[in-house]
């Protein structure tokens, strides 16, 4: 890490998921991240399937993390079903089969886990959010003063510059639950959005994750490869881009690497907002000229967030391979 030795004690908030996989697994690799619990959210699948995915996916490294299961729905919209035409109908790329896996949920559900990690390691926890935000809305209904209590809150979602991948405005977390991501972005915690404009910067090639499970032969990183499989297809499928290399956007991994290599970015401050209804329905907007406005919603008491505009995008991806290329992998066994 850039500022101590120690590592940063994390909740990692996700919807399991390839590109949640890939990020878990960064993290769990990477010398400096304390993974202290996951929690779970609908998303990229329902959440019931995240929970069985957080808790496989750990098994399979060898890694005991207490995972809470947390929002099934949005706030206020409609649920939408999943997209199991980029993730899988079971969000890794449909395992041809699964180890059994004996863990369970922690019984306190996600909100209640992040309130109270938060006040058992105050102003050390780092939220990293990479899915709709209805479990970090919730816990901030459990304790108004939850924003004190974590050390910042770094989320996967929104889109400031570049455009939108479920409208042409909207990125998919925020679109999901657009009411509670407006919550998280006024509650007044440090924050910093990596949204969009830096992850389609960064284009993971499939060949990565081949020579990662060949380093290890380990089923985590076989696991890995045949999700990233599926996910690559889609990508390579629907953007010349990232088709050009077949690869994908590796999306919610980056949330990790501004953690760890913050100096791979430029941010800019400024307040944001979310269009909850309409045609912009979860539009991130973003104040980013210091300037007055007469319209509601953008007094000076709203916060600012730090939003990732910029990112050297092949030093990231170094620092990806060399992450998940360290020896960071226990065998597997039912639990």
């Amino acid at each position: 890490m850039t500022d101590s030795t120690t590592p940063r004690k994390v909740i990692f908030d996700t919807d399991p998921g390839v590109d949640d996989a890939m990020a878990l697994y960064y993290a769990l690799a990477h010398p400096g991240i304390d993974v202290v619990g996951i929690t779970t959210t609908f998303g990229n699948v329902w959440v019931e399937q995240a929970t069985a995915n957080a808790l496989y996916l750990c098994m399979l490294a060898g890694r005991d993390v207490a995972v809470a299961q947390g929002a099934s729905k949005p706030l206020v919209k409609l649920a939408e079903p999943p997209p199991d035409f980029i993730h899988g109908a079971d969000g890794l790329g449909n395992l041809p089969h699964r180890l059994p896996v004996t863990a369970q949920a922690d019984p306190r559900g996600a909100a209640r886990f992040i309130v109270d990690t938060a006040r058992q390691y105050p102003g050390e926890i780092t939220v990293v959010a990479v899915g709709p935000l209805g479990n970090l809305a919730a816990a901030l209904q459990l304790d108004a003063k939850l924003p004190t209590l974590v050390r910042e809150v770094i989320l996967m979602g929104g889109t400031v510059i570049e455009s939108g991948n479920v409208s042409p405005v909207a990125e998919a977390n925020i679109w999901n639950d657009p009411h509670a991501a407006d919550v998280v972005f006024t509650a007044g915690w440090p924050l910093t959005m990596v949204g969009l404009d830096v992850t389609h910067q960064v284009i993971l090639p499939l060949a990565l994750f081949w020579e990662i499970a060949a380093h290890h032969q380990h089923p985590a990183t076989s696991m890995l490869y045949h999700a990233v499989q599926f996910y690559s297809g889609f990508y390579s499928q629907h953007d010349p881009l990232v088709g050009a290399i077949n690869g994908c956007y590796g999306h919610d991994v980056l949330a990790f690497v501004v953690l760890t290599n913050p100096e791979l970015f430029r941010l800019q401050a400024g307040r944001v907002r979310v269009a909850v209804d309409g045609l912009a329905q979860g539009q991130t907007m973003m104040q980013r000229k210091p300037v007055s406005y007469p319209q509601p919603g953008w007094h000076d008491s709203i916060p600012h967030t730090q939003v990732c505009l910029e990112v050297q995008a092949q030093a990231c991806i170094r620092v990806i391979e060399d992450t998940l290329m360290r020896r960071w992998l226990a065998m597997p066994a039912a639990r």
